[in-house]
């Protein structure tokens, strides 16, 4: 018998359900994608405090090395975490060399810019 993911688990149970009906309900719940799967599965656990498969874990630390690996970091809460960069923007005339200091909240991913003349 060929592996087919959820489905195998219904027939487990003698229920059977097509690809195209877990899709359908993928869909009824928004979790037609696997990184929406993975974000509910990680809610539950959270609440429920629910055990995870192996396969579980593995496909949760593969999704936290990607968003790493891209840059993405997970923050506590607002302020826990923040981003800074200055930079050379150009020169006026009558100003002078203009800079800009950026800073972003990771958490909130709120960005605050100012300009400075020195």
């Amino acid at each position: 018998m060929v592996n087919r993911g959820p489905v195998m688990n219904f027939v487990k149970q003698g229920i059977f359900i097509s690809a195209v009906g877990v899709r359908c309900v993928w869909q009824r719940h928004d979790l037609e994608v696997f990184d929406k799967r993975l974000k509910a599965l990680e809610t539950r656990v959270t609440q429920y405090g629910l055990i995870l498969t192996e396969a579980q874990v593995i496909a949760m630390e593969r999704k936290r090395e990607k968003q790493e690996a891209h840059g993405e970091i997970e923050t506590e809460h607002p302020g826990y975490l923040g981003s800074q960069d200055t930079c050379y923007v150009g020169t006026i005339k009558s100003v002078g060399r203009i800079y800009q200091q950026t800073f972003i909240d990771t958490y909130s991913r709120l960005a605050f810019a100012k300009l400075y003349t020195s």
